[in-house]
């Protein structure tokens, strides 16, 4: 379907075409629907016309109105935002159920209306308008000390995960750029350790949870059969790294003293506080810990982690 533009008089210009267009978009990407769109400022600013003028300006056709024919454009709008959500957020819609998650989604859409060219910001905010939204944010903001882990809490878990790998998978990343290998590691000695700083991989992201969501992530894209489900695990910490080789987005699970260290290194502190900080969390004499961090080292350099070795 095409919509046409008719002059209100043979001897009158319309605004130029951009204009026209911008006019379009803010009318058809209202959050609160067409009528709101027309009246809006934005709308105002660059074309301010009533509703006749509207009539006359967008062509009817036998059936619809001119505000109904913009309304099929702003549906359809909203239908590919939600569609687009829906495949970043796969398994998460696929926890509450495509209902809920589309209505999560359009609330999410109404607070947070897309401004960027690329669709690929669109879920930016999705997690903290979870966390914004949580039916019992109010209690959870009244208590004082760390409040309980519920349900909540798992959904923007999952959540996180699943935008921190949409992002990671469009990102920059290591693909035909060199990487420090364990060798390369080895050359540094304890004694530099205070004055060398190791910088990360841009594709690099550190997760912190309160569910051990990446194994339920891991399940529920194993199953087959689209009716099943699998039910949400007990609380419990959990940390991981997200990064991508090959073009391929990796996922590793870490303890929490491999966590603080790589976390450290990606603050940009040397060598030496990184581990200094990783330490404090190990209950480990400083032999059987040099021999830990040797097998963390040679694995993270084998996952392409470092791209190269900076001194102070």
């Amino acid at each position: 379907m095409s919509l046409s533009l008719q002059k209100k008089d043979p001897m009158d210009t319309w605004p130029p075409l951009s204009v026209v267009q911008q006019w379009f978009q803010a009318v058809v990407t209202h959050p609160d629907g067409i009528d709101s769109g027309i009246e809006s400022d934005a709308a105002c600013t660059l074309m301010p016309m009533t509703r006749d003028e509207l009539a006359r300006m967008v062509t009817r056709s036998k059936n619809l109105s001119a505000e109904e024919r913009l309304s099929i454009y702003a549906n359809a709008y909203y239908a590919r935002l939600l569609e687009c959500l829906g495949d970043s957020f796969p398994i998460l819609k696929r926890t509450v159920g495509e209902e809920v998650f589309n209505g999560f989604a359009f609330g999410y859409l109404q607070r947070y209306p897309s401004h960027s060219y690329t669709l690929v910001r669109l879920g930016d905010h999705f997690a903290r308008y979870l966390d914004e939204t949580r039916p019992d944010r109010e209690e959870t903001m009244a208590i004082s000390e760390k409040p309980p882990v519920g349900w909540p809490d798992f959904l923007i878990d999952v959540a996180t995960l699943e935008w921190t790998i949409d992002q990671v998978f469009d990102g920059p990343g290591i693909e035909g750029k060199p990487t420090l290998s364990a060798d390369d590691l080895h050359g540094i000695g304890t004694e530099d350790w205070p004055r060398v700083k190791l910088q990360t991989a841009p594709c690099l992201r550190l997760l912190k949870f309160r569910f051990p969501v990446n194994g339920y992530y891991t399940a529920v894209r194993r199953l087959t059969d689209a009716s099943e489900r699998i039910p949400a695990p007990a609380p419990a910490e959990s940390f991981l790294a997200v990064s991508r080789r090959e073009f391929i987005v990796r996922r590793h699970e870490l303890s929490q003293p491999q966590f603080e260290l790589l976390a450290a290194l990606q603050d940009g502190e040397t060598v030496g506080e990184s581990v200094a900080r990783a330490a404090t969390l190990c209950d480990l004499d400083d032999e059987p810990l040099s021999r830990e961090l040797q097998l963390w080292f040679r694995d993270w350099t084998q996952q392409q982690f470092f791209e190269a070795i900076r001194s102070e």
